[in-house]
């Protein structure tokens, strides 16, 4: 296994603070963090972000070595080829979310999209039942739910809630993962802003699920005979309910 003990790192970590006669707001404030971080890092509830190995090894003064080991290493203990791949594969490790945390909000996520998904069938079904339903704007409305499943299924279950570093430390506009693209306008993604554009994500798949079919009854009601307005009131709403918060959350948090 090459995950990091969080025990064992978080108690290493305290005692070389000691023995460097620092408390965990001193150290928080050489890394210009909070000391709660620190606080976590200690009882083993939470590990640093990779960018800060260097800058708390060296607040430490130990080599980054020793804090993926969690242990002091002497100068003439030898290093294999091995060794030194384990600790490069714990250092990944720590630049990605804790399994089980994500796991769980997998299953939360999950759940909720297959209620909202279950509500949507029930309306659609009713509209079927109660309207005289308008067979190409009703076909768009099909694709639109259909569209929201597939983005629903992506925030909820398979986005990444961290960037990678460099995302941090380059202006980057765009971002992908297998078939999945991103690009919006104006906005530069990083870790500061990418959980809440991930957020609006999952917010507008899970709420146009449950309330485009109810637009789509309202509007067939007030625009009764004009089915092309229908369409496009829908269309611009659906995309407007997708851009505009991810593109607020993205410059408010960039």
């Amino acid at each position: 296994m090459f995950e990091l003990d969080k025990q064992q790192f978080g108690a290493f970590v305290a005692d070389q603070r000691r023995q460097k006669q620092m408390t965990q707001k001193d150290l928080a404030q050489k890394l210009m963090i909070s000391d709660k971080a620190v606080s976590k890092w200690e009882r083993g509830l939470n590990m640093p972000d990779i960018t800060l190995l260097v800058p708390l090894a060296q607040a430490l003064d130990v080599s980054v070595a020793e804090l993926l080991e969690c242990r002091r290493i002497s100068q003439s203990e030898p290093m294999s080829a091995h060794q030194v791949d384990k600790l490069v594969k714990k250092a990944i490790t720590m630049s990605e979310e804790d399994p089980q945390m994500r796991k769980r909000r997998s299953w939360k996520n999950g759940l909720l999209l297959l209620l909202c998904f279950a509500i949507s069938l029930g309306e659609i079904g009713a509209l079927r039942h109660f309207h005289q339903v308008t067979s190409m704007v009703f076909n768009d409305l099909l694709v639109a739910e259909l569209l929201s499943v597939i983005f629903g299924l992506y925030f909820c279950l398979f986005a990444r809630e961290k960037l990678p570093a460099y995302y941090d430390e380059n202006k980057i506009s765009s971002y992908s993962s297998g078939v999945f693209r991103m690009n919006l306008a104006g906005v530069y993604f990083n870790n500061r802003n990418w959980p809440h554009i991930m957020k609006a994500g999952r917010n507008w798949a899970l709420s146009s699920l449950v309330l485009m079919p109810v637009l789509y009854g309202l509007l067939t009601l007030l625009f009764q005979g004009n089915p092309w307005l229908v369409k496009i009131v829908l269309l611009l709403t659906y995309l407007a309910g997708l851009l505009i918060p991810m593109i607020y959350a993205g410059k408010k948090y960039e």
